[in-house]
C-alpha cells in the first residue's frame, strides 16, 4: 500500500469545516503543452487506481492552507498533486482545515521559463517547510528535465534514478518517468500505466491479434487434416502398387510353371 503521509509536529490540526467549499482561485494553465501533461498525470493515475476509493488527485487546483482559516492567504496551486487516505470525490479546492489537515502525498510542477525558477526555489521551500510534502518532482516538457526529491528528517533529499532514467515514488508505489517527450508513471516491473483509451485501444489490438492467432491455429488444423487425409490416400495407393506387384509376379511365377503358393 502506498505510505500515507506523515506530519508528525506538523501545525495543520484537524479544523472544524466550514459551511461551504471555497473555490479555486488558481489562474489557467500556461499553454496546451502544460494543460495536456496535467490531465495526463490524473487521468493515468484514476485509470490505475479505478477501484480504489481512498484518494484524491487533482491539477492547477489550489491548496488552501492557512492556519486562520482565510482564503486571501497561504494558498498554492501545484500543477498535480495527490494526497491519500481521504474520501475519492470532487472538490473545487483542497482546503486543509475541511480536509482533517490532510497535506498532499505527492506534488508534481511543470516547469516553463516563467515559472521554473519558482518551481525549483520558492515553492520546493514550501513544500518541504511549510507543507512538508513527501515527494516533490519537477519537469520540464521542453528540457525533458525531471528532478525528484523525498522528505528525510525535515529536509528534501534528492532522489536517484534507476538504469532508465525513472525515479521511484514511494508514496504512489509507482515510476516517474518520460515516454514520448511526456512524464508518464511506470509500473514496478517498468511497465507504462495507460490512459483509459490507451488501454482500450490495447485490449482491442490484444483482441484482433487472438482472432488473427485463432484463425491461423484454425488453418494449421485444416492444413494438418489436409495432409493426414493425402497421406492416408498415399498409403492406400502404395498399397494397392504392391498388391498389384505381387498379382503380377505371381502370374509370372505360374507362367514359369511354378506355383507362387509353395514359395
Amino acid at each position: 500500500m502506498p505510505v500515507a503521509s506523515e506530519f508528525s509536529g506538523s501545525p495543520f490540526e484537524p479544523f472544524a469545516p466550514p459551511p461551504v467549499d471555497l473555490w479555486s482561485d488558481e489562474p489557467p494553465m500556461e499553454s496546451d503543452r502544460h494543460r495536456k501533461q496535467m490531465d495526463l498525470l490524473i487521468r493515468s493515475l484514476e485509470c490505475w487506481w479505478q477501484d480504489r476509493q481512498d484518494f484524491y488527485c487533482s491539477g492547477n487546483l489550489t491548496i488552501y492552507y492557512s492556519l486562520t482559516q482565510r482564503k486571501s492567504e497561504d494558498f498554492r496551486g501545484p500543477d498535480f498533486f495527490v494526497v491519500l487516505g481521504c474520501e475519492r470525490r470532487e472538490r473545487r479546492s483542497w482546503t486543509v482545515w475541511q480536509e482533517g489537515g490532510r497535506l498532499p502525498n505527492l506534488i508534481v510542477e511543470i516547469l516553463s521559463a516563467s515559472t521554473a525558477a519558482i518551481d525549483r526555489g520558492l515553492k520546493k521551500q514550501i513544500y518541504q517547510d511549510v507543507l512538508r510534502v513527501p515527494e516533490y518532482f519537477w519537469f520540464d516538457p521542453e528540457a525533458l528535465e525531471l528532478c525528484g526529491f523525498h522528505l528525510v528528517e525535515g529536509q528534501y533529499e534528492p532522489l536517484e534514478p534507476d538504469g532508465h532514467d525513472r525515479l521511484w515514488s514511494r508514496q504512489l508505489e509507482l515510476y516517474l518517468g518520460s515516454h514520448n517527450t511526456q512524464l508518464r508513471f511506470f509500473t514496478p516491473n517498468g511497465q507504462l500505466v495507460l490512459l483509459q483509451e490507451e488501454l482500450v485501444a490495447l485490449q482491442a489490438e490484444q483482441a484482433v491479434q487472438m482472432a488473427e492467432q485463432e484463425r491461423q491455429a484454425r488453418e494449421q488444423a485444416v492444413q494438418m487434416a489436409e495432409q493426414e487425409r493425402q497421406a492416408r490416400e498415399q498409403a492406400v495407393q502404395m498399397a494397392e502398387r504392391e498388391r498389384q506387384s505381387r498379382e503380377r509376379l505371381a502370374r509370372y511365377l505360374r507362367e514359369q510353371g511354378i506355383d507362387p503358393d509353395t514359395l
